[in-house]
């Protein structure tokens, strides 16, 4: 397992919209991969944060009424709520308004001009507001922005341009080098066929008499940065703040597929010109999508994390969306399957399982652990499990969370089955076979610490609820390497079951 430090950053997310679904789910994929490789030795540092300058922020300001200021301060503040509010982990959140972030896009702006990568020059083209970038039309659908679906606006005006078609033959030849720097492979392939026809420069300023709200240029005071030249330059601008350049390495973008071409074009050549690797890998996720399509504000089609946490909980909400999106391609979100989710797997699966090992363990022993004796359907068991854990490790390093998901339930169906196979409820009542049962309750008591400790960055408030059940500190969660048997000590004594079950049922109407 390697033990190199990981770096994971979520795209900073413009403050023109309040947090929903399609943020959430790249910052709970951060969180998850935070919380998985920190139990397994590694150290890692999750960045995110907002985006708040360009054209999206000054209208959203100007419909509210408000400066551009004030409504960022506003919406940042309410993504870091949010964020905190579900639980989500982060090290760090950078806003670009932060003064250490201005300067250092500054720094990087007069270093690359000053060495002749930057130059002045006319423009004419296609702008779309939305996306706060020029479209060919070739990429244009029916003559509209493929993910605002609307006409973009003719532009022609003086401004700054970044050398960046210098830098296509390098990036092409990097990119078919290292396989493994875009994932999925598809989001590969699609950036290099792009790559096959010219990308040209540029343009990285926007002039004040249309903007003011942005990053002034270092070299011309009536101009601001375009805000891609501004916003990527976080990843860097937050460890260099923080002191930490030496994780710069070790990044790993989080994004979505909609802003491909910016982090896999626009920065990795901003890299290049200013003289710093690339990062370690750019990990693309599709769309959540609705009856309506792509879930966006602009489309009024929005979930709230916040509000789906209310109604059945943050770890079902977490398990769901982890469950039935493969990483990399589209899914729809769909209220109905989540809660199937939950009444199946969740409280059917696991939540029923726990109940009953812990409702015989305190019936038959008061909750005290009785000693091992396997057998070969207990060896059985425990093989279940360590090739689960075997293929999570495999699927999370591929960011197949659905796919290590479901290596986890077929160990706890396993679990299930061995429940009836060996029949404890039955056993019990023979007196002889009773240190037979104790057996078999130990066993699942330990099927059932495993399981809180593969799901804990999953699902991390039931993997404590869990192991606290099981009478154990929820540091044990972390403890990945103690041997099946060696969790509880003689005499240990694990809890009565609450009033409340692990994952509550939620009552579906008949149709």
């Amino acid at each position: 397992m390697p033990r190199d430090p990981v770096y994971l950053t979520t795209p900073l997310f413009y403050v023109n919209a309040e947090p929903h679904l399609g943020h959430t789910y790249v910052t709970l994929v951060a969180d998850v991969l935070a919380r998985f490789w920190r139990a397994r030795g590694r150290t890692t540092f999750v960045l995110t944060g907002t985006d708040e300058h360009g054209d999206k922020i000054a209208q959203a300001a100007a419909a509210a009424g408000v400066s551009p200021r004030e409504h960022a301060d506003r919406v940042s503040a309410l993504f870091r709520a949010t964020w905190d509010a579900a639980g989500l982990r982060y090290d760090h959140f950078i806003r670009t308004t932060d003064a250490y972030h201005v300067a250092f896009v500054q720094r990087v702006l007069a270093d690359i001009h000053s060495r002749g990568e930057i130059y002045f020059g006319s423009y004419r083209g296609l702008y779309c507001v939305g996306c706060e970038r020029f479209y060919q039309e070739r990429e244009l659908v029916d003559g509209l922005c493929p993910d605002h679906r609307v006409a973009p606006t003719e532009i022609a005006e003086e401004n700054y341009f970044f050398r960046m078609g210098a830098y296509q033959e390098r990036l092409q030849a990097t990119l078919e080098a290292n396989p493994g720097l875009i994932v999925p492979e598809g989001y590969r392939r699609e950036v290099l066929a792009l790559l096959r026809e010219p990308i040209g420069d540029l343009c990285i300023s926007r002039p004040k008499t249309r903007l003011a709200w942005g990053i002034e240029l270092p070299f011309d005071s009536r101009y601001v940065t375009y805000v891609w030249f501004d916003a990527l330059l976080n990843y860097v601008s937050a460890l260099a703040h923080l002191g930490r350049m030496e994780l710069w390495p070790a990044a790993e973008h989080l994004i979505g597929k909609d802003i491909l071409k910016a982090h896999a074009i626009f920065w990795p050549t901003m890299l290049m010109a200013a003289g710093l690797p690339l990062y370690r890998r750019l990990c693309v996720h599709g769309h959540w999508q609705m009856q309506q399509g792509k879930m966006s504000k602009s489309l009024g089609n929005v979930v709230r994390p916040l509000d789906v946490k209310a109604r059945y909980g943050m770890d079902a909400f977490r398990y769901y969306v982890l469950r039935d999106m493969a990483f990399g391609q589209d899914a729809e979100f769909n209220e109905d399957s989540l809660v199937a989710r939950l009444n199946g797997d969740l409280a059917n699966g696991l939540g029923n399982l726990a109940s009953r090992v812990l409702a015989m363990q305190q019936r038959y022993f008061d909750g005290v652990i009785q000693p091992l004796a396997a057998e070969p359907i207990d060896l059985a068991l425990r093989s279940a499990f360590a090739t689960a854990a075997r293929e999570l490790d495999a699927h999370v390093e591929d960011l197949a969370f659905h796919r290590g998901l479901e290596a986890v339930w077929r160990a706890l169906d396993h679990a299930n089955k061995y429940v009836v196979e060996t029949a404890p409820f039955t056993l019990a009542k023979d007196p002889a076979r009773r240190p037979r049962v104790g057996a078999i309750l130990h066993e699942l008591c330990e099927a059932l610490r495993t399981a809180a400790q593969l799901l804990a960055p999953f699902l991390p408030e039931s993997a404590e609820r869990l192991v606290a059940l099981l009478g154990l500190p929820a540091a044990r969660l972390e403890d990945l390497e103690l041997p099946w048997g060696a969790a509880f000590a003689p005499g240990h004594r694990t809890l009565p079951l609450p009033p409340e079950p692990l994952f509550p049922r939620i009552e579906v109407p008949a149709a």
